[in-house]
């Protein structure tokens, strides 16, 4: 099995989009089944690759979110829509607040830079 996890890794680290993970819940799992048992054979060694592939997939999620924070498609058009595949629930709910929060901020940002825009006071 560790082989697998290798592998998933290597996959994680090599792509710029989101592979398919272990588990729906494969960190929650892992974090029950490791604590849980101490017949698990080289327990150490699969927590740590378990943490890597966490830690790449949390990387990759902040870039997407920043990117798409930073969109520009040219003309003024703004980004209405994302897709991010095969992310888990845990992982969706690690950035819910950060992300609806920066979504607020920047709908206001823009907001205001449009008023700013139109108004003769600002030219």
């Amino acid at each position: 099995k560790q082989w697998y996890q290798r592998r998933v890794r290597g996959e994680e680290l090599e792509g710029q989009l989101f592979s398919k993970p272990l588990h729906p819940h494969f960190l929650e799992l892992s974090t029950i089944i490791l604590g849980i048992s101490n017949e698990v054979k080289d327990a150490d060694e699969v927590r740590t690759l378990i943490k890597d592939i966490w830690d790449v997939r949390a990387a990759k999620l902040r870039k997407s979110i920043n990117k798409m924070m930073n969109h520009d498609s040219g003309g003024g058009k703004l980004l209405t829509h994302v897709e991010i595949s095969n992310i888990t629930i845990l992982e969706l709910n690690t950035i819910r607040g950060f992300f609806t929060a920066s979504l607020d901020h920047l709908h206001n940002l823009r907001n205001h830079a449009e008023i700013c825009l139109n108004d003769p006071r600002y030219n």
